[in-house]
């Protein structure tokens, strides 16, 4: 087998006559070559072959041959060089049917069905060309004795035609396929730093071979008419722009380039180049964002599609994740002012609310990382549990001031009004939470608000649960809530040493506390 073999030897010429003298224009390659294989066990139509079609050029890319001798080496070829686009497959070689078993080979064997096959024989008596045609996947089915020079160009040109229309169906098919997969995998991040790196390994993917490749967006929402320069931030880079989050992009990339991001945002309109192009992303809800891909390979038409096609998408996932954040935000600003309005004439516990949550969610943490309850601990559970701590004295609006702010200890009428803030809590939060289809913060701060004065020995209240009966949220927030309580002052004892804290908490394992979830807390405070 030989590979760009240009053998230009004079041999006699076996096409039929023809009136005009057959030519070619030279085209300066813009690409890679197309890949030719001659399966022939005449030499002589190797020649002939690589002659005529020498000059050729389509879309911009010139031919570069293949040269195999029989079907063996045939087969051999096309597993080697999975590109190969047009194969010219002589019938008669080692056998009487070897083209017709390369022809079967390829389709079936191998899978291509993209190859243009060309059947050319000598002898067309013994593979008729209805008998074939209708038996073989093949494009086109040629005697000898018939091709001309231009006949010869001509079939090229179209199996050439063909195949890129096919490969790029194909390469579109895949691209879309990437981009359902990618948007699918986008659209389940609910954060932006999770979100944006997402989309630099999608973009990678879908556009392989850049050198480098930048996300940056309008350090404001809106640029002056007055601007002179480019005002955009790195948000992630990948390649030689790794390293860059963070840095205004006046100090990453050369000004020509800075320049063109600018202008592709001022007119709202994507640049590609030969080597480079911008993508803007129009997005609804936040600062505008354009895409760098630097030094990378031609794009063909579908790629650029593809690219526009994607960016759309990322636009709507910024707006999605932006809005995400923002509706957490919002919750937990509705959490926090729930849990101060029960305490918000207790000047003395702060923000005893947030600790409480902050604690409880770090516990949750431990608990997993050291392989307790891990079937309850899911992703969502430790999402929920902040938020739900918070709320765990949320009863307590229904409580007197007068025992709320009594500075000594209360008496039993007194205490038994006090307790009754964890029943009430939990039914104004699961009165809340059927508002909700599915469980939610407001489902286990429900849960929180009933056992986080429960006992693990039953002693506690108010349903007097033991045990793992008592909800594992309200295991945890006991844990958090008791610990905060004894290390800050309030209006009936002043603050305690942690050490004292640590040791009652200790010596309440198994008694007032889950056990597992004391180790976990005392794990924590150890690191610390």
């Amino acid at each position: 087998m030989t590979c760009d073999d240009n053998d230009n030897d004079n041999h006699e010429v076996w096409f039929a006559e023809e009136d005009d003298q057959f030519a070619t224009t030279p085209v300066k390659p813009l690409g890679s070559p197309w890949r030719i294989l001659i399966v022939d066990d005449d030499r002589q139509v190797h020649a002939v072959t690589r002659l005529v079609l020498a000059d050729m050029a389509y879309h911009g890319r010139p031919v570069e041959f293949i040269s195999v001798y029989s079907g063996l080496e045939a087969r051999a070829a096309l597993i080697e060089h999975t590109d190969i686009a047009v194969v010219f497959l002589d019938v008669v070689m080692e056998t009487d049917d070897a083209g017709l078993r390369v022809a079967r080979q390829i389709r079936e064997e191998l899978g291509n069905q993209a190859i243009r096959i060309i059947l050319r024989t000598g002898q067309p008596g013994q593979a008729p060309e209805r008998q074939v045609i209708d038996q073989y996947d093949i494009n086109d089915y040629k005697s000898k004795s018939e091709l001309t020079a231009d006949k010869l160009y001509t079939a090229a040109a179209t199996a050439l035609r063909s195949y890129r229309y096919i490969t790029a169906l194909e390469s579109s098919r895949r691209g879309l396929e990437k981009i359902l997969d990618a948007s699918a995998s986008l659209f389940e991040a609910q954060s932006m730093d999770r979100f944006v790196e997402g989309v630099v390994l999608q973009l990678r993917s879908l556009i392989p071979g850049s050198r480098g490749l930048l996300l940056c967006t309008s350090t404001t929402r809106t640029l002056p008419e007055s601007a002179t320069s480019p005002s955009f931030r790195v948000v992630a880079g990948a390649g030689v722009f790794e390293g860059s989050q963070g840095r205004d992009i006046n100090d990453t990339l050369p000004d020509d380039i800075c320049r063109e991001i600018f202008d592709a945002h001022q007119t709202q309109s994507n640049l590609f180049l030969d080597d480079r192009c911008i993508i803007i992303c129009r997005s609804r809800e936040c600062a505008a964002t354009a895409v760098y891909l630097a030094d990378h390979p031609p794009l063909e038409a579908i790629d650029r599609q593809l690219l526009e096609i994607f960016c759309s998408k990322v636009a709507l996932g910024f707006d999605n994740v932006y809005l995400h954040e923002q509706l957490v935000a919002t919750q937990r600003a509705t959490v926090h002012a729930l849990g101060k309005l029960a305490e918000y004439k207790d000047e003395i516990t702060g923000n005893h609310v947030q600790r409480v949550g902050h604690m409880a969610r770090r516990i949750a943490e431990r608990l997993r990382l050291q392989g307790a309850y891990t079937e309850q601990l899911t992703d969502d559970y430790l999402e929920h549990i902040e938020l739900a701590a918070m709320l765990h004295d949320v009863g307590k609006v229904a409580i007197p001031d007068a025992i709320l702010q009594k500075p000594g200890p209360l008496d039993p009428e007194q205490r038994t009004n006090m307790q009754r803030h964890a029943a009430v809590g939990g039914i104004i939060l699961i009165e809340a939470a059927r508002m909700v289809d599915r469980p939610t913060y407001l489902s286990m701060g429900a849960e929180i608000a009933q056992g986080h004065h429960e006992r693990f020995d039953g002693k506690g209240y108010p349903a007097g649960l033991d045990g793992l009966d008592i909800p594992l949220s309200g295991r945890i927030t006991a844990v958090a809530d008791i610990y905060d309580a004894l290390i800050h002052e309030r209006q009936y004892k002043p603050a305690w040493p942690k050490d004292k804290a640590l040791e009652l908490i200790r010596k309440e394992a198994g008694g007032h506390f889950d056990p597992k979830v004391v180790t976990a807390f005392l794990s924590l405070i150890e690191d610390d």
